[in-house]
């Protein structure tokens, strides 16, 4: 597996972003242009196009769901294993003054660089993209959702 860093850590699930939802738009396209030139039928295409569409839209937003939450849960349970260890201190007091993001990446960051890395995120309230790109040692998640 590739080496991960700023400019890689995507992470795509093939069988959704490349199979379920092209082919969830192309029937949300055929119905929708159904509904609009099959006029004795418009009311059943464009019935069909809003179900394909939902389902469309809910199968991503569960997905999506129930894996990032589990996943945000672990990496602050991670951070405040790998702040305590690192500092001696307990990161819950940091953690509160940390948005979501800047916790989430933060995560990247070597241990080398972690303790330094957070004060710095208090200290100029930095972004997470500005916290990314501030790594040098990049700990790659490859077993990220």
């Amino acid at each position: 597996m590739k080496q991960q860093n700023y400019n890689n850590h995507i992470r795509w699930y093939k069988w959704h972003h490349f199979v379920l939802y092209p082919i969830l738009t192309a029937l949300t396209v055929i119905t929708f242009m159904c509904a609009k030139n099959d006029v004795p039928n418009r009311s059943l295409w464009a019935m069909l196009c809003i179900v394909v569409f939902l389902i469309g839209a809910l199968s991503f937003m569960l997905r999506q769901h129930y894996s990032l939450v589990n996943q945000n849960r672990v990496v602050r349970l991670e951070l405040r294993f790998r702040y305590y260890v690192l500092t001696q201190k307990r990161f819950e007091e940091v953690e509160n003054k940390l948005s979501k993001g800047q916790i989430y990446a933060l995560r990247f960051a070597s241990d080398a660089e972690f303790p330094a890395l957070v004060n710095r995120a208090l200290k100029e309230k930095l972004s997470s993209d500005e916290i990314k790109r501030a790594i040098k040692n990049w700990l790659p998640d490859d077993m990220r959702v």
